[in-house]
Formats: C-alpha cells, sequence, structure tokens
C-alpha cells in the first residue's frame, strides 16, 4: 500500500519538523528572504516531500504546504492528489482555534467527507494552562451536522520532534484510509 499523506497549517506550526522526525528523506528549506524570516528564519518553499516506510513495502508518501499564504493557491493541487490530510495547528499562537478555522473550513468545501483529517497540536508546552479542550468545542456545531471524516476529524497533542508523537497520528490516519478501502464511506453532510 503506498498513500499520499498531505500536512496542512500555519507557519511555524511544526509541518516540517513533524515530516522530517518520521521521514526516511526530505527535501531541504530554504533560508527565509521576505518579512517571515523574523518569525522562522528558514520556510519550505513550496513544498517538502518526505517517505516514511511501514511494514513490509506499505509507505507513505508525505508532503508539506508551505504555510505562507502566497502558497495557499497549491493547495487544490495537493488536495486533489492527497489520501489523507494531517492539519498540524500550533497550540501556543495567539488564536489556535481561528488557524482552526482558517484550514478546516476550506478542507470541508475541498472534500466530500472521504478524505481522513486528523488534527496534530503542536507546542502544547508553550500554553499549558490552555485546554485542548478548545478544538473539540470548535468542533461541536459541526459534529451535529456530520460525522464524517472531515467534519470530526481526530484530534492529538503532538511533539513534532517527537518520532512516536507523529508516527501514531500518520498510523491513525492510515487506519482511517484502510477502513475507508474496505467500507463504503458516506459523502460529507456538512
Amino acid at each position: 500500500m503506498e498513500s499520499r499523506i498531505l500536512l496542512l497549517g500555519p507557519m511555524g506550526a511544526g509541518k516540517t519538523t513533524a515530516l522530517r522526525t518520521v521521514s526516511d528523506i526530505h527535501d531541504p528549506e530554504v533560508r527565509a528572504s521576505d518579512e517571515v524570516a523574523n518569525l522562522d528564519p528558514t520556510t519550505t518553499m513550496p513544498m517538502d516531500r518526505g517517505i516514511m516506510r511501514l511494514e513490509g513495502d506499505d509507505r507513505l508518501l508525505l508532503y508539506s504546504a508551505a504555510g505562507q499564504d502566497r502558497f495557499h493557491f497549491m493547495w487544490d493541487d495537493l488536495l486533489e492528489q492527497a489520501d489523507a490530510v494531517l492539519l498540524v495547528l500550533n497550540h501556543s499562537a495567539a488564536d489556535p482555534v481561528r488557524d482552526f478555522h482558517r484550514y478546516h473550513a476550506p478542507l470541508l468545501r475541498a472534500t466530500d467527507g472521504r478524505r481522513p483529517l486528523a488534527v496534530g497540536v503542536t507546542h502544547t508546552d508553550l500554553a499549558p494552562l490552555r485546554s485542548m479542550d478548545i478544538y473539540e468545542d470548535y468542533l461541536r456545531p459541526v459534529k451535529s451536522r456530520c460525522g464524517c471524516m472531515v467534519c470530526t476529524p481526530s484530534i492529538h497533542a503532538m511533539d513534532a520532534r517527537n518520532r512516536a508523537d507523529v508516527r501514531a497520528v500518520l498510523a491513525t490516519l492510515a487506519m482511517m484510509l484502510e477502513v475507508g478501502q474496505r467500507f463504503t464511506v458516506k459523502p460529507c453532510l456538512a
């Protein structure tokens, strides 16, 4: 089995770090030369690639899209080719729920609920007083209308530097893909 996983999320959330943590190969970043250099000295231009080998001949092809707004035009093409999506959110950001909405809403429009989505929440150690419940609270109105894999993604605290954390979230997506292949998945109702 070979599956394509797209990592999306805001700049600095840990997409590239997560990809590098689990990947057997990866593409390098470049030095930031624009206004984002103050936030992050290196940046993804315009995407990272990696491969995570699983048992046997199975593997996950990992793609990480750059977080800057100017690269969002690539989303449709990348989403069309992706089998599943890992949305990476920075828990210590000024408004992580706004970031969640900023990415989740387009994903709802871009898919019919047949493409699994998981959320990896990074930097929880930098905002220990902020509850992880904020993401479930955001999803509560959506869950009341639909129970598809995009409307009701699994949410995981994830240290992007920790191989076991990242592999666990990607394994969740791989299992969701396998279930989707074996059983008919209802289209999204949202």
